[in-house]
């Protein structure tokens, strides 16, 4: 599946390692202890060594993007992994690693403060481009919504991607305003009801086919 990807994997591979660049030019003015984990008040909850902020965390993400590429080449349908969805998992896991590296120094140098409103804006875009594409996303074991009985029927499929993609869209934009507006528990009922609706329509479709 990824035979004629290799150039690119190792060029997203190289650039999920390349925030650990940024983090030894900034070294000396980095404390022992970093925030790597923040909470939805966008407050430090969990904190690491400096050499596994700088170093770990990007070795960390760039295998988790190689194992990613390889579970999805093992797909008994990976032929229906379209060109969109496979150009999404080769950049996600470089983009992840640049957003983290750059909370994890920026809040440590305190040049950057508001890490809630970063997250959320990366994640409603995220969310969007997610709706976009689930309504086109054709049945695959590791792309897409993918329950038993989405798996083993089309029709199933289609209706709860289409019903996926929507609120996911949905969820994208609340995300995004609440970046500037709303309370921190907004988005995270968004993200909850983008899982769970399609969920519940899809099992709903199910016994009413079966």
């Amino acid at each position: 599946m990824w035979k004629n990807h290799k150039r690119t994997i190792i060029l997203t591979t190289i650039l999920c390692l390349l925030p650990i660049v940024a983090g030894l030019i900034f070294w000396d003015q980095l404390p022992e202890q970093l925030a790597i984990h923040f909470n939805s008040a966008g407050e430090p909850d969990n904190w690491a060594s400096k050499p596994v902020a700088v170093l770990g965390m990007p070795v960390f993400i760039a295998a988790l993007h190689l194992l990613c590429l390889f579970i999805t080449a093992q797909d008994p349908k990976k032929q229906n992994i379209t060109g969109v969805m496979k150009t999404l998992m080769l950049w996600i896991c470089p983009f992840i690693s640049w957003l983290c590296a750059g909370m994890t120094i920026g809040y440590a140098l305190e040049s950057v403060r508001n890490i809630g409103a970063v997250v959320c804006v990366f994640l409603g875009i995220l969310f969007m481009v997610i709706g976009n594409y689930l309504p086109k996303c054709l049945p695959s074991y590791t792309v897409g919504i993918k329950l038993p009985w989405t798996l083993h029927d089309e029709g199933n499929w289609r209706y709860t991607h289409r019903i996926g993609g929507f609120c996911f869209m949905a969820a994208g934009l609340v995300t995004l305003v609440s970046a500037f507006f709303g309370p921190v528990w907004l988005p995270l009922t968004a993200l909850a009801l983008a899982v769970i609706v399609p969920t519940v329509a899809s099992f709903l479709y199910y016994k009413k086919h079966s």
